[in-house]
């Protein structure tokens, strides 16, 4: 049992991660529990000798006078005042990543953060890891909770972990491999500036060791910035031929070509679509370099990675029309990555719901800078604000507003042969989808039925 635990302990939202974290305790022989969350809270059976409190509705953060130690779950903001002020009478605060990266007995723990392709590059790791047979398992912000990787771990197993700002906010300690890809602006529904986002993911390398090794994006500023304040003394640069660094980083990019140490990966040899996924697959092999693999077997196994679903996943060709399914892109630069890598005359399918998101960048590139755009179907929320921004930027080809993907869908086949329909929303699916997932779901049926 971690000594910091002093009871009772209050677990901090009820989520999945929550959940998560009343079976860790209770199989850890806590016997006194507050469960806390504004939704009504569905406890699962508890053992006999273990008391447990629920606080639930508007005031459930009473519950914090009865607690010594709070587990905070990540969608929980930690700078509330009732959270300062319960750590100024002295109640502690943690969180899963935190007491995983205490007690993990795993070899070695990756971790990985970013606005973009955090998902994949985990993944991606995992891919190489397992082709090259070292034990690994994934946890965090992706795959499972990470106190539930604590149950059946070995000491020759590598952990992954995809980490979002939520989970980094308050974490006073850094993984062995700290990878950070490119970092823009999000959530500043939930943060309050962008300067407290990037100063939360600085937390996944500000506490590295020296024999740690990060990983980063040389190119893209505020990821350098971050990269900067690790104290780990190996660094790894990735760099763009064509960028501010002029290629000179440990993994360069070059068109649609990888070179890290000598070697070479051709995007074409790889199941992949989506130049951008070349950061990814950069960043992946440079994680895997520093636990060892030797970047000719990453280059091997990355040819046969497939991409996660909804995330530029190439749906296959019908009535001579390419289809790609891009349902992950929740966020402007994630549409703007996607877009980058269409060869053919394309149409998009743009909007979804509203995070307050500025189109600006966004519109002014597809405008001006993707000269193979040929029409936009535009659903959801913010689909009138899209258009004005895009009117706005001087758009010339077809751009129309339909109430439901199905229309939108139907609109974008009048690209005809020869061209690419995607679907690379730039926005969050609420509204009209549960979530990203069922949005892809639709899509994907739309295609097919064709």
């Amino acid at each position: 049992m971690d000594s910091n635990l002093i009871a009772p302990v209050g677990v901090l939202g009820f989520g999945v991660e929550g959940q998560s974290t009343f079976d860790y305790l209770v199989h850890n022989g806590v016997k006194d529990i507050v469960v806390m969350d504004k939704n009504p809270v569905k406890l699962p059976e508890v053992p006999a000798g273990v008391n447990v409190k629920v606080c639930s509705g508007e005031n459930y953060l009473d519950g914090l006078k009865d607690c010594v130690t709070v587990v905070r779950s990540a969608g929980v903001y930690p700078m509330s005042p009732a959270l300062f002020k319960f750590q100024m009478n002295g109640g502690m605060m943690t969180s899963q990543i935190q007491l995983f990266l205490e007690q993990t007995k795993s070899r070695k723990v990756v971790g990985v953060t970013g606005t973009l392709g955090k998902g994949s590059t985990v993944s991606m790791i995992s891919h190489i890891l397992t082709k090259c047979g070292v034990n690994n398992e994934i946890g965090g912000n992706f795959g499972v909770p990470a106190l539930d990787l604590l149950k059946d771990e070995t000491a020759d197993r590598v952990s992954i972990l995809e980490l979002s700002s939520f989970q980094l906010m308050t974490l006073p300690v850094s993984p062995d491999v700290a990878v950070v890809l490119r970092v823009s602006t999000e959530h500043l529904d939930w943060h309050q500036s962008v300067e407290e986002y990037r100063d939360a993911k600085a937390n996944l390398v500000r506490w590295q060791k020296r024999t740690g090794t990060c990983v980063y994006l040389k190119d893209a500023e505020p990821t350098a910035k971050i990269a900067s304040e690790s104290p780990a003394k190996t660094k790894f640069a990735i760099s763009l031929k064509d960028g501010p660094s002029a290629g000179d980083g440990d993994a360069v990019i070059d068109g649609a070509t990888l070179a890290i140490d000598g070697e070479r990966l051709y995007l074409e040899d790889c199941k992949v679509r989506g130049i951008y996924q070349l950061e990814n697959m950069a960043a992946a092999t440079l994680a895997c370099k520093a636990l060892g693999i030797k970047v000719a077997d990453a280059f091997e196994a990355l040819k046969s990675y497939e991409t996660l679903p909804f995330r530029m996943e190439f749906k296959g060709e019908k009535r001579g029309i390419e289809f790609f399914n891009d349902s992950y892109a929740t966020r402007p630069d994630a549409t703007i990555a996607a877009t980058a890598s269409m060869k053919r005359p394309f149409a998009l399918i743009l909007g979804g719901s509203e995070k307050n998101a500025d189109f600006t960048e966004l519109s002014q590139i597809l405008v001006n800078d993707r000269p193979n755009l040929k029409r936009i179907a535009l659903i959801g929320a913010t689909a009138e604000r899209m258009l004005e921004s895009l009117t706005q930027a001087g758009l010339k080809v077809p751009a129309n507003i339909f109430p439901t993907l199905e229309e939108a869908f139907a609109d974008s086949l009048a690209i005809g042969e020869g061209g690419t329909v995607i679907m690379s929303p730039a926005c969050a699916s609420f509204g009209l989808f549960k979530n990203y997932k069922v949005r892809g779901q639709v899509f994907d049926k739309l295609v097919a039925d064709l």
